[in-house]
């Protein structure tokens, strides 16, 4: 019999990881991350990863845990979260899947059908498109037969826009209409999931002050730091915060310009989630306090 997953998601800075541990702690849990760029190591400051107090009070799983230009997929991620939950469950631990990877949920919870595989050819000349015009050219390429999928996807995001490029040239389909038209399976794992969703001012103040405490605790010196170690155009190097942040590094931004534009890039990040997150099947949205939350987990039923 599959463990019971329950699942916290939400968008960035809606307050997963102080509701996930004090689940943890109180029911003897433990965390498995379901975060495209915590899965980095090296990568630190810009993707809001737990404090080693944090880190320490409970154990979590998917952090930290590939090098920086080390290819890394959905898929992948879901072999090595199968096995962190057998692991758990194996123990006799409840399992708290944590983030807010809206695919990494979804191919953990449901699978996800074959795509095509990858065009070697293909992904060689996009990746000499962005090297010689930017990763912005090749975004304008998928907006051109796939308008839904670039929409969706931000300027930056080479990995995530190839990838939609190749299925397009594969299957004759843009991306968005190659997915919906193959459905994912069955429920993997029995789960609840609770998809936390503060309203949107104070999302939007949250954003605003840690965007700012991550440039005030070091951002752009970590950036500096990344780059010198060779790790320029590693996959997290794209991300809101680290774009800007490289910016600064680059002299394209002041600090102050830098914190501005990352906090909105943010806020748009955080809407896409959202409304990732609500066409998701048996999500449950919860609004602050939380400690709804806390009391629905304590009396819930054994599912596991």
């Amino acid at each position: 019999m599959k463990p019971f997953l329950t699942v916290i998601a939400g968008p960035t800075a809606s307050g997963k990881t102080a509701i996930a541990l004090e689940l943890a702690r109180r029911e003897g849990g433990e965390i498995v991350s379901a975060d495209s760029q915590q899965v980095y190591r090296c990568f630190d400051i810009g993707t809001a990863k737990p404090s080693a107090e944090e880190l320490a009070a409970v154990p979590h799983h998917l952090i930290s845990v590939v090098e920086p230009l080390e290819p890394f997929s959905a898929a992948e991620y879901q072999r090595r979260a199968d096995a962190a939950i057998e692991e758990i469950s194996s123990r006799g631990k409840r399992v708290f899947v944590v983030g807010g990877t809206g695919m990494y949920l979804r191919i953990l919870l449901h699978g996800l059908v074959e795509a095509p595989g990858a065009d070697p050819e293909l992904r060689a000349e996009l990746e000499a498109l962005a090297a010689a015009e930017g990763r912005e050219a090749v975004h304008r390429k998928l907006a051109e037969v796939d308008p839904e999928t670039a929409a969706k996807l931000p300027p930056r995001d080479l990995v995530r826009t190839i990838r939609a490029l190749e299925i397009h040239k594969q299957t004759g389909k843009p991306a968005s209409e190659f997915r919906k038209e193959h459905a994912f399976s069955a429920d993997r794992y029995p789960f609840r999931m609770h998809v936390l969703s503060p309203p949107r001012e104070e999302l939007y103040q949250r954003i605003d002050t840690r965007t700012a405490a991550m440039f005030q605790h070091g951002l752009v010196d970590e950036v500096r730091e990344l780059i010198a170690r060779g790790y320029g155009e590693a996959a997290p190097m794209g991300s809101v915060g680290y774009v800007q942040a490289k910016a600064v590094v680059d002299g394209a931004l002041t600090v102050e310009e830098a914190i501005q534009q990352a906090a909105q890039e943010t806020r748009r990040y955080a809407k896409r989630q959202l409304t990732w997150f609500r066409k998701e099947a048996g999500a449950s949205f919860v609004e602050p306090p939380y400690d709804v939350l806390l009391k629905a987990e304590a009396s819930a039923p054994e599912e596991r």
